[in-house]
Order: C-alpha cells, then sequence, then structure tokens
C-alpha cells in the first residue's frame, strides 16, 4: 500500500504527553511517553508523518518532564523526533470573527469573575474570621478566599485561549495545516473557530499504530 495518503503533519499538546489517557496498565509516565516517542520516530521514518511543536510549547514540556523525573532518554528522542518550530505570527493571518470572538468571550468572563468575586466577598462577610474547626490558623475568611480562587479560575480560564503556548500551538498548526492532538477542552474548542482538525490525545498512539500497519514489513524501518 502505498504511504502518500499517510503523510500528514501535526502539531503536538504538552496535554499528549501528561495525560494518564496514553498509559496502558501498569505502565508509567516514562514508560508511556518513550512508547510514544517511538511510534512518532516510527511514522516519520516510514510513512513521512512529521510532528511539530512551538518552541514554547517544547520548553513547558521539558520543564513538566524534569519535574517528574524522566530520564535523559526521553528528551533524546523528543528532541531528535519532534520537530521545533516558531509560528509565523506575522504571516499567518486570523479571521476577524475569531477575534470578535475571543473579545465577546472576555467580556462575558469577567462578567462572571466580578459575579463570583462579589459573592465570596458576601461569605466572607457572613462568615466572619474565626478559625475553622480542626485548624489552628485557618479563618473562615481564608476558606472563602481558596474557594474564590478555583471559581474564579473555572470562570476566567476554563476553555479560554488564555496563554501564549496555546497561541502559538494554534497557529503553527494553521499555518502548516496540520492536524492539533491535545486532551486540552478549551483548545479543542478553538480548533474550530481556526479551521484546524484535532484528534483527542489518548487516540493519537492509536492512530499512528494504525497507520503503521499499511506498512511492509519488509521495508519497515524502525530506531531500534
Amino acid at each position: 500500500m502505498s504511504t502518500e495518503a499517510f503523510k500528514q503533519r501535526f502539531v503536538l499538546d504538552t496535554s499528549l504527553f501528561i495525560t494518564e489517557e496514553i498509559r496502558r496498565d501498569d505502565e508509567s509516565l516514562e514508560e508511556a511517553v518513550l512508547r510514544l516517542l517511538e511510534l512518532i520516530a516510527n511514522a516519520r521514518l516510514n510513512l513521512g508523518i512529521s510532528c511539530y511543536v512551538p518552541p514554547t510549547i517544547h520548553d513547558e514540556l521539558t520543564a513538566m518532564l524534569e519535574h517528574r523525573d524522566v530520564g535523559d532518554e526521553v528528551f533524546s528522542k523528543l528532541n531528535t523526533w519532534v520537530i521545533r518550530k516558531h509560528p509565523d505570527r506575522y504571516e499567518v493571518s486570523i479571521p476577524a470573527n475569531v477575534v470578535y470572538s475571543f473579545v465577546d468571550e472576555m467580556s462575558d468572563r469577567v462578567d462572571r469573575g466580578l459575579r463570583v468575586s462579589e459573592k465570596a466577598v458576601r461569605r466572607a462577610e457572613a462568615r466572619g474570621d474565626e478559625t475553622i474547626e480542626d485548624h489552628d490558623y485557618k479563618t473562615e475568611v481564608d476558606a472563602v478566599i481558596s474557594e474564590l480562587r478555583d471559581k474564579y479560575r473555572g470562570a476566567m480560564r476554563t476553555g479560554v485561549l488564555d496563554s501564549r503556548e496555546d497561541f502559538d500551538l494554534l497557529i503553527l498548526a494553521r499555518e502548516l495545516n496540520a492536524g492539533v492532538v491535545t486532551e486540552d477542552r478549551g483548545i479543542i474548542d478553538w480548533t474550530e473557530d481556526f479551521g484546524l482538525r484535532y484528534i483527542r490525545g489518548r487516540e493519537f498512539p492509536d492512530l499512528l499504530e494504525q497507520y503503521l500497519t499499511a506498512v511492509d514489513p519488509e521495508s519497515k524501518r524502525t530506531i531500534d
């Protein structure tokens, strides 16, 4: 079977590598990431499938992997088989409707954030500043503040394009006419506005495995 139909480009999000959804039974994070990177390598060698990350995503991902104490082999394979490319922010055009929708969305979220804050102020006033039972230092107001942070974050950030990493991911995918691979619900929502195809991170290893079944075993190349 010809491999021409499989030659595609994908832009990978940090969430693809971190999510537990790509792990098999009893597989560690490091083992899952190594297996994924080997699939990416074999897909590139045999099918011409290219996987990219913007440098901002690469920096975010490597920091998370370092924090999780993965071995040097992971970073070596990541740097070998996943291409780092800056998105062309000056040349890639964005439909005016996307910007309009973003401004409208942020205006609505500011209103929601204000409502969350107002309710928290009223709760704090009603509860007073007594310490919480079984806590020597945490007060009722502290509890309200903690709850406010969670609710405010949900109102302002969940499902919205709120970081340069997310923006770079979408711009690079648009530039390359590539599919976005992510587990982030907010990014998935924005792929529609950017006119991009996407695949859930949890589905990506299986997709590559299925593609690789089309390769003639006699001519198949591996990184081993």
